[in-house]
């Protein structure tokens, strides 16, 4: 029987469909937002009701899961969780204060209604740089006030604290030796998703539809889940089948995203262990943050040009030509670079290590010292 682990054996765990799949996850989410850039709130939630854009609700939280499986065998690699935080830090830091702070000081006063006077000291431009601590702030001063979109910079970066959560969740889970104890670990997440389901049922006339945060929790969750029974979890077609029809389906039922977090993650595992031939372009860097951080604010300075501009192709030619671009330039002078400081992980690791034992040391004297005689 092929399984998840025999997989990752024979492809070494290092898999084109994982790639393939952060770069068409990224891709769709700047294609979903050119609906709601171009034409504003009320087009775009009329568009996600079709059963046609049924994919558009699964971006997200296939991205948690891919996320959730990946973070996993990363946290396996590590010995502490100093080094695990270090990649963590390295990864998502750099590119994002980088983002946030392009928004802030050049974005922003190139497009505000206000002179840079006003600008620089009003209390949203200060409240956007917390969001490099997962404070989440969404509006510069005066900026894109006109737009279908009002007011919001990036407001993809919703995200950003579930993720922050998963991370630190995945860290407690390794101090108090849940990750040794899978069972236990599935118990908490069915529980969860059985809160979760009882949520559904208790919000009875909420017709909402698409996945919320704590869903997305659960989807990292469950990718992390399946990484840990790996070698017991059949990898095959039909199962495939079975998990992209529930998936699609549930995501067009109100509520039904609650459910979506098992059928999503795997079928996302099995489309992320395949192996096809990369494009060479495509995966000269790994452009898919970039082009996550990126995509809204580019859409809403092509919205922010005029009434010619608000429509969803020309907003989507745009972005890919000048988000690419970005990207690329994100990857190279500012991603890859800073993610080369990982080599010096393993000295602070073996720092921390070397102080875990001397503290152990001196607590088990302690006691011993405690014992009467």
């Amino acid at each position: 029987m092929q399984t998840i682990a025999k997989r990752v054996i024979e492809t070494k765990g290092k898999t084109s469909g994982f790639d393939y799949l952060r770069v068409g996850l990224a891709l769709s989410v700047i294609a979903v937002h050119s609906t709601v850039t171009s034409y504003g709130a009320e087009v775009d939630h009329l568009i996600w009701a079709r059963p046609q854009v049924a994919f558009y609700h699964m971006i997200l939280p296939m991205f948690f899961a891919v996320s959730g499986f990946l973070v996993a065998g990363s946290l396996e690699r590590c010995e502490t969780l100093v080094s695990f935080y270090g990649l963590r830090v390295l990864r998502i830091l750099p590119a994002l204060f980088v983002e946030v702070v392009m928004s802030a000081i050049v974005l922003g006063p190139l497009v505000s209604t206000l002179k840079p006077a006003s600008y620089f000291v009003a209390p949203e431009f200060r409240a956007y740089f917390l969001n490099l601590i997962g404070d989440m702030h969404y509006v510069l001063p005066g900026v894109f006030a006109a737009n279908p979109l009002p007011h919001i910079v990036n407001g993809q970066l919703w995200t950003v604290p579930f993720e922050l959560e998963c991370y630190i969740a995945l860290g407690v889970l390794t101090i108090i030796g849940l990750l040794r104890c899978p069972r236990i670990l599935l118990f908490i997440v069915a529980a969860g998703q059985a809160l979760w389901a009882w949520e559904a049922i208790r919000r009875g006339g909420d017709h909402t539809l698409g996945a919320s945060g704590p869903v997305l929790v659960l989807c990292f969750l469950v990718g992390v889940l399946l990484f840990l029974y790996r070698e017991y979890v059949p990898l095959n077609k039909p199962l495939f089948a079975t998990a992209l029809f529930l998936s699609l389906g549930l995501v067009l039922l109100p509520r039904g995203a609650y459910y979506v977090s098992v059928p999503a993650t795997y079928l996302t595992v099995y489309v992320g262990l395949l192996d096809p031939p990369k494009v060479r372009y495509l995966f000269s860097g790994d452009y898919s943050y970039g082009l996550y951080l990126y995509g809204v604010p580019i859409q809403q300075g092509f919205a922010s040009m005029g009434s010619w501009a608000h429509h969803w192709y020309l907003n989507l030619a745009f972005t890919l030509a000048l988000g690419f671009s970005i990207a690329f330039f994100s990857w190279h002078y500012i991603e890859k670079p800073t993610l080369a400081l990982r080599r010096f992980l393993p000295a602070l690791e073996k720092r921390a290590l070397l102080l875990m034992a001397r503290k152990s040391k001196i607590l088990s004297k302690e006691v011993a010292d405690a014992r009467p005689a």
